[in-house]
């Protein structure tokens, strides 16, 4: 977010996850973002820490630096409403609040763009989004991958209100997704391919070769790309409505 708002020379550290854009591998990692060493943080003399919310031990890290006396922001994203207002407060904290603006508004237009080809889609197909596997975890309606599912034209198959749902096996064949998503990152590194799933061949999205694996950097981390994400989904669940926009190509 602060790269597209033309501030990344005010990022002095990162976490060991902070790989995008390339050019911020050369700033110093300060450990994971759910284990950061507080001692590396406060030897760099920060004016103030960026900790983005997703599990409850994302706080214990906000409690350390606050008791070295070093001011946090502590962001929660989990729709695009709430991506475009830390983008502006991002802006307001950085003297970019015109370039925050611009950046808000290319990225409506494009979700826009999304939501008028899809406006006489009759059917919205199921979708389940596979967080990590073996030891199944799929995303919940409380995540910006809910949010990306919906614009993108499909249904959350998960209608638990939390952000990541353990499930087991079974429960998701008895949903029998039409869509099957397996993300590949950080949290599922090397993705078991559902061919050797023997169990899921059930799945209608199985069946009907509808399995997608997709990047977890673009899909389940909060920014510019969960803009693409949605494109590039809308595009695999109704791909004789999609075209293409009429903005530059390229990751954000």
């Amino acid at each position: 977010m602060l790269s597209e708002l033309g501030k990344e020379d005010v990022i002095i550290a990162r976490t060991k996850a902070d790989t995008l854009p390339p050019s911020i591998l050369a700033k110093p990692s300060i450990g994971t973002h759910m284990r950061p060493n507080p001692e590396l943080v406060a030897g760099l003399k920060p004016d103030i820490v960026l900790q983005m919310g997703g599990r409850k031990k994302a706080l214990e890290s906000v409690t350390m630096l606050e008791q070295l006396d070093i001011p946090v922001a502590f962001f929660s994203i989990t729709t695009f409403e709430e991506l475009f207002s830390v983008i502006k407060r991002l802006g307001t904290l950085t003297h970019a609040e015109k370039q925050a603006e611009r950046v808000c508004n290319t990225l409506q237009a494009r979700l826009d763009h999304v939501q008028q080809q899809l406006l006489v889609v009759e059917h919205k197909p199921s979708v389940f989004f596979e967080v990590r596997y073996p030891n199944l975890l799929g995303a919940g309606t409380a995540s910006i991958v809910n949010d990306i599912i919906n614009h993108a034209g499909g249904i959350n198959s998960m209608d638990a209100s939390v952000k990541l749902v353990r499930i087991n096996e079974e429960e998701v064949i008895k949903r029998n997704p039409e869509v099957y998503l397996i993300q590949k990152g950080a949290m599922n590194p090397n993705p078991q391919p559902i061919q050797s799933r023997n169990h899921f061949r059930t799945i209608s999205a199985v069946k009907n070769n509808r399995v997608y694996v997709i990047d977890e950097s673009s899909y389940s981390r909060p920014g510019p790309r969960a803009v693409t994400a949605v494109e590039e989904l809308a595009t695999l669940l109704h791909p004789t409505r999609m075209q293409p926009a009429s903005h530059s190509s390229g990751d954000m």
